[in-house]
C-alpha cells in the first residue's frame, strides 16, 4: 500500500483525543514525527501487545537503533533512550536490573505500606481548608507519591521539591534541547548527591540497598555507576510523575460525572474499579518511547517496520481502540473488562503498579470520604492539559472543598 503521509506530534498537545483518534484512523500503526524523530506509532491494542512481547521489538537504542548516535545529542526526549536502567535495556540485561529493583518493590513491602499511606492522605487532607477553592493537582496528588517515593529512596524531606522540578520537566516536550540538557544536569546532580549521602550514610531505603548490591558484588553481574544513578532516576520518576496524573485524572473524572461517584457509593462497583477505568480512559503517560525493530515486521496491513526502525507505544490511543472495548471512549467504572495497558505490557510491565494502584485508591477513598460534597471550581472542558506528549494530567485541578453538611 502507499505510505501515508507522516503525522506530525504537536510537542504541546493541546487536544489529545483527537490525535490519538487520528491516529487510530491511520491503521494499526502509522509513521508519525515526535520532535523530529521518524517512529511508527503503534495504536492497535493486539498489535502493540504483540510487539511488546516479542523478542525480534527492544528498548536498547545504542544496540538497535542506527540513529540512535546522530539522534541523543539534539533530541530534546534523548533521556527516554539514553539512561543505562532497565527502561532501556533487552534481554538478559533487562532481567539482571530488573531483578536488582524487583525486592524494593515486591507486593510484601507494598502491602505493608498501606499504613504509612493512609496517615500522609489524612494528613494532607487536614491542611486542606474547607469551604474553599483548592487545586488538587498541587496539594493531594503531588504530595502523596513525592512523599511516598522520597520515604522509599531516602530523599530527605528538604530535598523533595528540588527532585520534584526537575522530574516534572523530564516529561515535559515542550522544551528545547539546550533546557532539557541543562535539566538533565540538574536532575544528575541531585541523584549524584542522594547517592554520596547514602553511602555515607546507609538507611533502610532502595539507595543504600541499591548501593550496598553494587559495591558487594564482584562478580561483574552488579550495577554500574551509570546504572545505579539511572535506576534511581527511572524510580523516582516512574514513581511519581505517572501517579500525579492518575489522581489528578480519577478526581477530574469523578467530579465531572457525579453518576460515577454514586456508583461506588451505592456498592455498584469499588473505589478500585475506578482507578482501573481511570488507567483505561486516561492512563498516565499516553505515548512512551521508543523500542526498535530488530528484523522486519510485517503489519496486518501489509505495511513494513523495517530493522531498525524506532516504534512508539501509543498506550492511550490503544486503550481505547473500539475493537478492544465498546463505547471506548465513555468512562464507566461498572463495565466488565477494564482491561488497559496504562502499566505497560510483558517483561517491561511496571513494577510499580501496585504501589500506584494503592496510593491512588488510597487518596480517592479518602478525599470523597472527607468532602463528599467536593465540586469542580469550572468546567472539565475549560481544565488546561499538561504541555506533553508523554504525562497525561492537567495543570491545574482547582475543586470546591465544600464542608459536610450536618443537620
Amino acid at each position: 500500500m502507499p505510505e501515508q503521509q507522516i503525522l506530525v506530534l504537536d510537542p504541546t498537545a493541546p487536544d489529545p483525543d483527537a490525535e490519538h483518534q487520528a491516529l487510530r484512523e491511520r491503521g494499526p500503526a502509522t509513521l508519525v514525527d515526535i520532535l523530529g524523530v521518524r517512529a511508527w506509532a503503534v495504536s492497535d491494542p493486539a498489535l502493540l501487545k504483540q510487539l511488546l512481547t516479542s523478542k525480534d521489538v527492544s528498548k536498547d537504542g545504542r544496540a538497535h537503533w542506527p540513529a540512535f548516535a546522530q539522534t541523543v545529542p539534539t533530541w530534546p526526549l534523548a533521556l527516554w533512550v539514553a539512561v543505562k536502567n532497565m527502561f532501556t535495556a533487552y534481554g538478559a540485561n533487562h532481567s539482571r536490573l530488573r531483578r536488582m529493583v524487583a525486592p524494593t518493590l515486591s507486593a510484601r513491602r507494598t502491602a505493608a505500606l498501606q499504613p504509612d499511606i493512609e496517615a500522609l492522605v489524612t494528613g494532607i487532607l487536614d491542611d486542606l481548608p474547607a469551604g474553599e477553592t483548592v487545586d488538587l493537582r498541587e496539594h493531594l496528588a503531588y504530595p502523596l507519591p513525592i512523599a511516598v517515593i522520597g520515604k522509599l529512596m531516602g530523599v530527605p524531606a528538604d530535598r523533595r521539591t528540588e527532585f520534584r522540578t526537575v522530574v516534572d520537566n523530564v516529561f515535559a516536550t515542550h522544551l528545547t534541547t539546550e533546557e532539557q540538557a541543562a535539566n538533565t544536569a540538574a536532575l544528575y546532580g541531585l541523584l549524584d548527591a542522594l547517592i554520596e549521602t547514602k553511602r555515607s550514610e546507609p538507611g533502610e531505603d532502595m539507595t543504600s540497598l541499591l548501593i550496598a548490591t553494587r559495591d558487594d558484588e564482584g562478580d561483574g553481574s552488579a550495577l554500574s555507576h551509570a546504572e545505579l544513578r539511572d535506576t534511581l532516576l527511572l524510580m523516582i520518576s516512574a514513581g511519581y510523575e505517572t501517579t500525579v496524573n492518575v489522581i489528578d485524572q480519577a478526581i477530574t473524572t469523578l467530579l465531572s460525572d457525579p453518576q460515577q461517584l454514586a456508583y461506588v457509593r451505592d456498592g455498584r462497583c469499588t473505589w478500585q474499579d475506578i482507578v482501573e477505568e481511570t488507567l483505561r480512559h486516561e492512563p498516565a503517560v499516553k505515548h512512551l518511547p521508543l523500542r526498535y525493530a530488530r528484523i522486519d515486521i510485517t503489519l496486518p496491513d501489509g505495511q513494513t517496520i523495517k530493522a531498525g526502525e524506532a516504534i512508539l507505544a501509543s498506550y492511550a490511543a490503544a486503550n481505547r481502540h473500539p475493537d478492544w472495548h465498546e463505547d471506548a471512549d465513555r468512562f464507566d467504572a461498572t463495565r466488565p473488562s477494564k482491561e488497559h495497558l496504562a502499566f505497560g505490557h510483558g517483561v517491561h510491565f511496571c513494577l510499580g503498579a501496585p504501589l500506584a494502584r494503592l496510593e491512588v485508591a488510597t487518596a480517592l477513598r479518602l478525599l470523597f470520604e472527607r468532602f463528599p460534597d467536593a465540586q469542580l471550581a469550572t468546567g472539565h472542558e475549560e481544565l488546561r492539559r499538561l504541555p506533553s506528549l508523554i504525562s497525561n494530567g492537567h495543570t491545574t485541578v482547582p475543586v470546591r472543598l465544600r464542608p459536610t453538611t450536618t443537620s
